[in-house]
């Protein structure tokens, strides 16, 4: 019987990336392996960047940590696109403020 997790964090993929490739892939079970093959694939920045950048998000824009996270796992390139994040599109967001989350995800974007 798997045990029960003793304290729930939200990560990005690039965080669960780094998790799993320090444990070691021939330490890693089958789920293991098949999920640090997905964050291989689709992680778009690397994990201390994506933290950081996170970080900024939720600070400078008054962002959910969910939320954030999102956006830097997603990356969007247009404010429509960061639109969608922000509560499913139901909340009224400022262009303004899309457009800074928009120059801060290509600042980031353009230091890969």
């Amino acid at each position: 019987m798997p045990s029960k997790p003793s304290k729930e964090q939200i990560l990005t993929v690039a965080q669960v990336k780094k998790m799993l490739e320090s444990l070691g892939e021939e330490k890693l079970d089958q789920l293991q392996r098949r999920s640090l093959d997905y964050a291989s694939k689709f992680s778009r920045i690397d994990s201390e960047k994506a933290e950081i950048l996170a970080k900024n998000l939720m600070e400078k824009f008054e962002l959910e940590k969910e939320e954030a996270v999102q956006l830097v796992n997603s990356m969007p390139e247009s404010i429509e696109e960061v639109r969608v994040f922000l509560a499913g599109g139901r909340k009224i967001v400022e262009t303004s403020k899309l457009q800074g989350i928009l120059s801060l995800l290509d600042h980031y974007r353009k230091r890969e």
